[in-house]
């Protein structure tokens, strides 16, 4: 048995001799699995199956808990603690393979070698990664060794490992891996675990003589099709709040194919081969680079440790609830205005840059090296040849002498050259790029300079390209934060909430591809308005470096449109804007926010929320400036926060700030506005009889007229009329709007308090969100609610029997025969909330009294969960206050919602001693109820 059970001939820590380094921890601390179970199993003793399956797990839970150890102790760092156990592994299995073969004798004709392949071939293994055996034979496997085989796969899965594997002759071998690239990149580093080491190096030989047979170029091709189609899955950027850090761009994926492709064109074994003149292709990469790689491989490997033990799981995502941990682990506290976790994770960022700067750097060389050099076209034409480029293969190649690093202005005039002859960018030139990018830290003061990047941000007066393409390929390079340092320091800065998906740069230039959009027209049927007025503006440039610098100081602390527009006014002559470009840049950033948080938080139909903005805003041009400026950031937060309801509040905002704007007296003459509209109202109703038409002309106090549309209204009296007709003491009416992506939900029943809130725990279990809410009190004391809500999705309730639901649920909550809380709590039991619990939510109540000319406006900031705005708008009527109106916005998991109300004689509320117990119970009703705490707890 023992001279079974040896491990392979490696160097120490399971690396083939071309890859072993300096052994970092003493053969006392390292377990001898072998040797360990050779005392346990004595010579020449073969035991059954279950015995020996608790000596092997034994051994497994010793070796995985030294690793762990060693590791989490910070003896190791991410890539050695990866060898580490990728070599105990090794031994391991080797045993098992030993005990198999002597529990389960092949004939000697039977030749068979057991090789790991795929990541453990590279030996290097994550704590909870497949084990990939490939189990080789000289020709079909006999039932001896089919037996063997399934023996030892049942055998690592009762050990709880997950095992990916496959059986194959070297005929087959060499079949499948032409046939499929996975195969062919999976056997690269095949390494031989134990069995007939001769059939293992004989396999090796054919299988490298069939790679060397045919042009590389295949394989690249295939390996750089198989990366883009996995950047597409996971989001095409290195900059996703929650990265996925194998498979994401910049990811160890990326690192790993860099690998492949050079150890398939050189065979080389690591980047550090590739550096000096005297290397394969000539030295392609610089010593500077190769130690990026390697620091690169280390950290991802480190984080991915941190992630497999704190997830108990092979994750590799890095979710919200698990990034302050880990960054935790690895050190990272706060510092200055940044939390730990930010740090941590704009270091992530940096990192996976670093990757994808490296990948443009070695990439290209590698296929210059294995195809030879680029096909310069026969003739190029003399503007091109002038400027300093040449074509090859088709694409934009800089000349020889002409590289950025010889000439930086040359980084940004390759890009518009590009642009408008849409011609792609060769690789050479992002490797040029890429290695000239600190030069462009000298073209600050250069006006030659601030003209190209401006042409390149905005492009021409009629855009046919995105210029967001170009300030990618600038940022990625390095060579965008090096030409604006304020940019610089916004590189890979996250904000840690669930609202965006991307980092600050990566937010911004996805709000300039927009832009791009809503001026070419595309985004015409969805923004109507904003495109339509996208053709008439007087300030492009000023919109569209405002749109690039708006969110330029987060991360400072502080207001960031406050410390942006500070800083505007110097980037804007750097740029090369006139005065007075500058100053709209400067008040465009200063309030990116204004038309928003007004839309989306406050009751619009006010007239004095009109005239407020449309005293800050003052100018039409600024009007229309603010509106797509606000539109592109939207947009570009996520796909999923851009809405029908969100289009229909900005639209409805700009309209009537625009109206008083042009010199409109409809928002300050509200008797001639209220006349107007039941004159409207009086002819959509032109069927009704006289008496019944100004019955219900009468019943509304003056706000209800200006808080509808007069087809709105007309179908609120429909309702009314019907519910006497039919002495109805309750009336729900359900009915969807597509076009603003809501479902209205109008309740009419006698006003009593509380009201509101029953109706919002209603619409919490039947898991609705409300958005927005008008609450009226008829001259004859019935209560006419309305409520707009949407379903998880954003999108409105249409279903049938979602919309009997509803109904149903309000009803049997107003007449209590539902138990509001409890259902509540059901329904909470179905939302998991692990993931959001590490994003901190403090609470906050804000109290305005000169926002609105007739009510108090109550602000209240906190975790989103099912029934807190039951919670809250309880506590509000219990101060005694009446609700006029309810404005719900969520961005992520933080709820913002703003409340108009006033006190039992109609009036605000004044009394400081009042205030401060209002204030009080919202606190209380914003925090967690212990059983969120107990579900959420539960759920991690």
């Amino acid at each position: 048995m023992s001279d079974l059970i040896k491990p392979p001939p490696f160097a120490p820590g399971g690396l083939p001799h071309s890859q072993a380094g300096t052994r970092i921890e003493s053969e006392s601390a390292r377990p001898d699995i072998a040797a360990a179970l050779g005392r346990l199993i004595p010579r020449g003793e073969v035991p059954p199956r279950e015995t020996a399956i608790g000596l092997f797990r034994r051994q497994l839970a010793r070796l995985q808990t030294h690793v762990q150890t060693v590791f989490e102790r910070g003896d190791l760092g991410g890539l050695a603690a990866a060898r580490l156990l990728s070599g105990l592994m090794d031994e391991f299995i080797a045993a098992l393979i030993g005990y198999a073969l002597e529990l389960l004798p092949v004939e000697t004709d039977d030749r068979l070698a057991v090789a790991a392949t795929g990541g453990y071939g590279r030996a290097t293994l994550a704590p909870f990664s497949d084990i990939d055996l490939l189990f080789l034979t000289d020709h079909e496997p006999s039932a001896r060794i089919e037996r063997a085989v399934e023996f030892i796969l049942y055998f690592l899965w009762d050990l709880g490992l997950k095992v990916g594997h496959a059986t194959r002759s070297t005929a087959d071998c060499l079949t499948e891996a032409q046939g499929d690239i996975t195969v062919r990149t999976s056997m690269l580093d095949a390494r031989c675990l134990a069995g007939d080491r001769t059939l293992f190096a004989h396999f090796l030989i054919a299988f490298r003589a069939d790679c060397a047979a045919g042009s590389p170029a295949g394989y690249i091709a295939a390996k750089q099709e198989e990366r883009a189609a996995r950047h597409r899955r996971f989001g095409d950027t290195p900059f996703m709040v929650e990265p996925n850090i194998k498979e994401g761009k910049g990811g160890l994926r990326d690192l790993q194919t860099l690998y492949w492709v050079a150890r398939y064109v050189f065979g080389t074994f690591a980047m550090t081969e590739l550096v000096g003149p005297t290397a394969p292709g000539g030295g392609i990469l610089s010593e500077a680079e190769a130690r990026a790689c390697k620091r690169a491989w280390d950290y991802l490997w480190t984080v991915r440790f941190h992630l497999h033990y704190v997830a108990g799981r092979a994750e590799e995502r890095l979710t919200f609830d698990l990034q302050p941990v880990i960054g935790a682990r690895m050190g990272y506290t706060r510092h200055g205005r940044q939390d730990g976790v930010e740090r941590f994770m704009r270091h992530y960022f940096l990192v996976v840059r670093e990757v994808a700067r490296v990948t443009g750097v070695l990439e290209p060389a590698v296929i210059r090296a294995a195809l030879g050099p680029p096909a310069i076209a026969a003739s190029t034409d003399a503007e091109l040849a002038n400027a300093g480029f040449v074509l090859a293969d088709g694409k934009i190649l800089f000349a020889p002498g002409r590289e950025p690093l010889a000439e930086p202005l040359q980084l940004f005039r390759i890009l518009r050259f590009a642009r408008d002859r849409a011609l792609a960018l060769h690789p050479l030139s992002l490797r040029a790029m890429i290695r000239g990018a600190r030069r462009s830290a000298e073209l600050r003061t250069d006006p030659a300079a601030a003209a190209l990047f401006l042409d390149l941000l905005c492009g021409a007066a009629e855009p046919t390209a995105d210029g967001a393409v170009w300030l990618t390929i600038l940022n990625e390079t390095g060579a965008l934060g090096r030409y604006l340092p304020d940019w610089r320091r916004i590189v890979g800065q996250m904000q840690f909430d669930s609202y965006h998906v991307f980092t600050v740069d990566m937010h911004t230039i996805q709000a300039v591809s927009v832009l791009n959009a809503i001026e070419r027209g595309d985004l015409a049927e969805t923004l109507p308005v904003a495109s339509g007025i996208a053709q008439h503006l007087q300030s492009r440039r000023a919109l569209y470096v405002a749109l690039l610098i708006h969110d330029i100081a987060k991360g400072r602390g502080g207001d960031h449109s406050e410390i942006g527009a500070e800083l505007a006014l110097s980037i804007g002559p750097a740029l090369g804007l006139d005065p007075e470009e500058t100053e709209m840049v400067s008040w465009l950033v200063l309030h990116h926010l204004l038309l928003s948080q007004t839309a989306f938080s406050r009751d619009i139909d006010d007239p004095k929320t009109i005239l407020d903005v449309a005293d800050v805003v003052q100018s039409p041009e600024r009007l229309r400036l603010l509106l797509i400026l606000t539109v592109a950031d939207i947009r570009a937060v996520s796909p999923k926060v851009w809405n029908g309801w969100k289009a229909t509040l900005l639209r409805e905002i700009y309209a009537r700030v625009a109206e008083v704007l042009e010199g409109g007296l409809a928002t300050t003459e509200r008797d001639v506005r209220v006349a107007r509209v039941k004159q409207m109202v009086g002819e959509l109703l032109a069927d009704w009889s006289s008496a019944d038409r100004e019955q219900f002309l009468g019943m509304g106090y003056p706000g209800y007229w200006l808080s509808f549309d007069p087809e709105s209204i007309a179908r609120h009296g429909r309702l009314i009329r019907d519910a006497r007709t039919r002495n109805m003491p309750l009336l729900v009416a359900a009915e969807p709007l597509p076009a603003r992506s809501v479902t209205e939900v109008v309740v009419y029943t006698a006003d009593h308090a509380g009201l509101f809130s029953r109706i919002a725990g209603a619409l919490a279990v039947a898991g609705a969100s409300i958005v927005d809410a008008r609450i009226h009190t008829m001259t004859d004391g019935m209560a006419l609610d309305t409520f707009w809500i949407q379903d998880a999705g954003g999108g409105p309730l249409d279903a049938p029997h979602r919309l009997a639901r509803v109904s149903a649920l309000i009803e049997q909550v107003l007449s209590g025969r539902l138990r509001l809380s409890a259902e509540i709590r059901k329904a909470g039991r179905s939302v998991i909330g692990g993931r959001m619990r590490a994003i901190h939510v403090p609470p906050r109540v804000v109290v305005d009294n000169s926002a609105s000319n007739r009510h108090t406006v109550v602000e209240v900031n906190g975790r989103d969960r099912p029934g807190l705005l039951h919670d809250v708008t309880a506590a509000i009527s219990a101060q005694g206050l009446q609700i006029a109106s309810a404005h719900i916005t969520t961005y992520g998991v933080r709820a913002v919602d703003v409340f108009y109300v006033k006190d039992v004689f109609g009036m605000k509320v004044e009394n400081e001693r009042k205030l401060a117990q209002l204030r009080a119970a919202l606190i209380t009703a914003l925090a967690d109820r212990p059983e969120d705490v107990a579900l959420d707890r539960a759920v991690m």
